[in-house]
């Protein structure tokens, strides 16, 4: 919201930051700098936003969040409240203010009404090998498991994602102390719904996943892959046709034949296709009824 003509208009003077201020209106400016104490400063049109270390997120008070949660909001919108507007020894008008104050709220209002099984949308805000950390609202993170990105195998978070991606979600489990943990291939179709779009004959094109002793997997869709035999001068990443051999219902299984691959075309990415985009759900069950393996989340174990 920081580019939106509202926010430009709450900090266009000294008249519109007060009555934010004394309407308790949310506002979403820069940070500018982090002072040496952990302080974040902002410029509110002509006025100073001053943000004190123990207000610049939820947890900085009780040590549960690190000063590098604050350094990284340098350049980066960060949403809060005014707590106080007063002048400085210089005489100069400063606005004191709080993020803190608006996660707080946000965890009372939103956060703690959600439960296991609900679909919501949420931020890609940093990515690790072993996950995606995703801003579910005002700040608020939550960990997305790379095991939770797709039923497909992937060799890091990067090849579906990047920083600042809105994606959807869903609440996997929430914690005692209310850390939220995502899971997102329960939104990308089942096993039959993803192969439907193929059919044994025809040569299509897919994504090199991973390269093993005894094949190669083969992303065909966001949440389906196949299993060609080992051929040379494959690396993960690159684009490859293949020719579909077989498919399992039964096993699950996709048997594919390379035909070619393509070094200049290592996109690394597949567009995602959300077959549940909101709501609630229960149950998923990935395989098919007739496959000997069952694949489901059962999100009502979490409740």
């Amino acid at each position: 919201m920081v580019n939106s003509e509202e926010m430009k208009s709450k900090i266009s003077s000294q008249k519109a930051l007060n009555e934010a201020y004394l309407n308790r209106e949310y506002i979403e400016a820069r940070a500018i700098m982090c002072d040496a104490k952990h302080n974040l400063h902002f410029k509110l049109g002509d006025i100073k936003g001053f943000m004190p270390r123990e207000e610049c997120a939820e947890g900085v008070r009780e040590g549960k969040v690190r000063d590098i949660a604050i350094i990284s909001r340098v350049n980066k919108p960060v949403g809060f409240y005014i707590e106080e507007i007063r002048t400085d020894s210089s005489g100069e008008k400063v606005a004191v203010l709080s993020r803190a104050a608006v996660q707080k709220e946000c965890r009372r209002e939103y956060i703690n009404s959600l439960v296991p099984g609900d679909v919501i949308g949420v931020r890609v805000s940093h990515i690790e090998p072993f996950g995606a950390f995703c801003d579910v609202a005002s700040g608020i993170t939550a960990l997305l498991p790379i095991d939770g990105i797709s039923v497909s195998r992937i060799p890091d978070p990067s090849a579906r994602f990047s920083v600042g991606d809105d994606i959807k979600a869903v609440v996997k489990s929430i914690d005692g102390e209310g850390r939220i943990t995502l899971t997102h291939k329960e939104l990308l179709g089942t096993w039959e719904e993803n192969v439907k779009n193929f059919k044994a004959g025809e040569t299509v094109t897919g994504i090199i996943r991973s390269v093993e002793p005894y094949g190669i997997f083969i992303e065909l869709a966001a949440n389906l892959a196949g299993l060609a035999e080992c051929a040379g001068d494959t690396e993960v990443g690159h684009s490859a046709s293949v020719f579909i051999k077989s498919i399992n219902p039964e096993k699950m299984k996709i048997k594919l034949i390379i035909v070619d691959t393509d070094k200049s075309c290592a996109c690394g990415k597949t567009e995602e296709n959300y077959f549940i985009d909101e709501g609630h759900i229960d149950f998923w069950q990935y395989s098919p009824d007739c496959s000997k393996k069952t694949v489901f989340t059962d999100f009502s174990e979490a409740l």
